[in-house]
């Protein structure tokens, strides 16, 4: 690959102006072409974790298809293998299962430094604040072996629903509920939250929902975890990045806003006039649309059926019937304004999902962060090791200065008392 940046310092050193000029023309171009747009399209990394196909709407995970996981795996399996790089043997997913039942408890000074904090703030601030409270209590902490950085991926792909579901019964007054050592990873959480064994069926469609939004490659928050961890942070500070990044609603907090449209619509006969005038006034319907996806999000489809499912045997149509109402309603109504397509996203149908499983709305994005956690935490040690890279490398963006000079360097310093008002 030609370092136009490099050919052009040669030319202009040999005097070659026209070709030199010729250059800095298309460095320019490149450079215009690539700010301020969010990053979008910039390839910053490789990666052996996960692949999207926006254009064909396909997720891979570690070369393999999330329609086959969702369909035959479990969040453990599926963990493990984003965590080793291969899938495990009966062997493996028995020991590791066995592992994380085992590290599911929190230390009672984490569970009594929850108890202190303010049973009105936001439930991702507090598990955001939480996190490297934890890590304290690791002792494993500054080992920065791989293998202690798998230990304490396990940790906190084990603990972080515990401290989701300890602090929802924290605020609510209630001493928070002991792991269950027989349940799955999905079931125990549910156990956790309300006291109450899940039934089966309802514990299997949540284990697809934690499968669903186990890893989705170089997402906003993934990036902010991967940024944090080039700088030789420890593992519990990248995470805590990558949940404060989860918690905008532009990223894991589009489906509490999705529950929120559909609360505030109320009835279905409602919708058509209610997206038409969002959208006639340049507003968007949270859940559609993606950043990536071109065609429909692959997880979208899963969650459509899991909600439909739900809305079947638990008898309560209204989420299902009205989600579907805005997403026929929506997608109409794009084509008159854009004159093309527009699709559901993950979060679409995750908020009626979540809704209908008695999951509190503004916990919905803390759940995806204990699902996400396995992810965060395969690309957290493949960038502090570079499994996928030469070698490990401290992200360390440029950025072009557009203020203003006062002089013909910088603006001379006033001292206060000669300032005017």
């Amino acid at each position: 690959m030609v370092d136009y940046r490099q050919a052009c310092v040669y030319l202009k050193f040999r005097g070659l102006y026209p070709l030199y000029h010729c250059l800095e023309d298309r460095i320019m171009k490149e450079t215009l072409e690539t700010k301020n747009i969010g990053l979008r399209g910039v390839k910053v990394a490789d990666t052996r974790i996960s692949d999207v196909d926006g254009e064909k709407g396909i997720l891979i995970y570690r070369g393999f298809n999330i329609v086959d996981l969702a369909q035959s795996s479990t969040f453990e399996e599926v963990s493990f293998l984003l965590l080793n790089d291969h899938l495990p043997t009966q062997e493996e997913l028995k020991k590791f299962q066995s592992e994380l039942a085992s590290e599911r408890r929190i230390p009672q000074a984490v569970l009594e430094y929850m108890k202190k904090l303010l049973q009105s703030a936001n439930p991702m601030d507090i598990l955001q604040s939480a996190v490297p409270v934890l890590g304290s209590y690791d002792s494993q902490l500054h080992e920065e072996t791989k293998e202690a950085n798998l230990r304490k991926a396990l940790r906190l792909i084990a603990k972080l629903p515990s401290m989701v579901a300890a602090w929802d019964r924290i605020r609510k007054g209630k001493e928070p509920v002991l792991p269950h050592p027989d349940l799955t990873h999905a079931g125990n959480f549910l156990y956790m939250l309300s006291g109450s064994l899940p039934d089966p069926d309802t514990a299997r469609d949540f284990d697809i929902c934690l499968i669903l939004h186990a890893e989705h490659s170089f997402n906003a928050s993934t990036f902010a975890g991967r940024e944090v961890a080039s700088t030789h942070a420890h593992f519990y500070a990248s995470i805590a990045a990558a949940i404060g990044a989860l918690s905008g609603e532009l990223h894991g907090g589009a489906n509490s806003e999705v529950m929120k449209m559909l609360l505030e619509i109320g009835e279905v006969s409602r919708v058509k006039s209610w997206v038409s005038e969002r959208l006639q006034k340049g507003g968007k319907v949270m859940g559609m649309g993606h950043a990536v996806y071109h065609t429909e999000d692959p997880r979208a489809t899963i969650l459509r059926k899991i909600c439909e499912k739900l809305a079947e045997r638990t008898g309560d149509r209204r989420g299902y019937e009205m989600t579907k109402a805005i997403e026929a309603a929506t997608k109409e109504e794009f084509r008159k304004i854009k004159g093309k397509e527009i699709y559901a996203n993950v979060d679409f149908y995750s908020a009626p999902v979540y809704h209908m499983m008695k999951i509190p709305v503004d916990l919905f994005t803390p759940v995806f962060a204990i699902s996400r956690i396995s992810g965060w935490a395969a690309h957290v040690i493949e960038e502090k090791f570079a499994e996928a890279q030469p070698k490990p490398e401290l992200y360390r963006p440029d950025a072009d200065y557009v203020g203003t000079y006062c002089g013909t360097q910088a603006c001379p310093y006033i001292p206060i008392k000669e300032r005017s008002s």
